[in-house]
């Protein structure tokens, strides 16, 4: 069974990674949540990327500051990894740079919305997984009608 996978750097990031979860069932898609550090923990996170990376998963990774979470998931996977990091106002926003600045060969995809991200896992599996690619195309189609009935509006 195709899953998105939402790992957390820790309990702060709950409320940001319930709204993952919540998007990607609407889509079809299960949600699981855990909580791992790579800073703290590195070995708890490489421990549920085994366990769940021998499923058909997409995992969501959820972590601010100094964001090694992300690049450490995905260097330890061949399955898809987005980064989705919680708005931090501390540093004006700057600490998506550790989100969006990776070494060579660890290539995890940053997308900064939770729907935006149980968009993007949901349209993953979707390519292998007919009844959740039906629910992305409904979803897609019930955003273009909500603008054109906004637009019918002004008329």
């Amino acid at each position: 069974m195709s899953k998105v996978v939402i790992i957390m750097g820790s309990k702060a990031d709950l409320e940001w990674s319930t709204k993952i979860a919540k998007a990607a069932e609407s889509l079809g898609v299960p949600a699981l949540m855990r909580i791992a550090s790579a800073h703290k923990v590195p070995l708890k996170c490489l421990d549920i990327i085994r366990e769940f990376e021998k499923e058909q998963v997409v995992f969501v990774t959820v972590a601010g500051r100094s964001n090694a979470l992300s690049g450490f998931s995905d260097a330890q996977t061949h399955c898809p990894v987005i980064a989705c990091p919680p708005y931090g106002d501390k540093f004006a926003g700057n600490d998506v740079y550790s989100s969006l600045r990776m070494p060579s060969g660890v290539a995890p995809m940053v997308v900064l919305e939770p729907d935006n991200a149980a968009l993007a896992a949901a349209k993953i599996i979707g390519l292998s997984n007919e009844d959740v690619r039906k629910k992305v195309m409904a979803h897609q189609e019930a955003q273009r009608q909500k603008l054109e009935n906004d637009n019918k509006e002004l008329l």
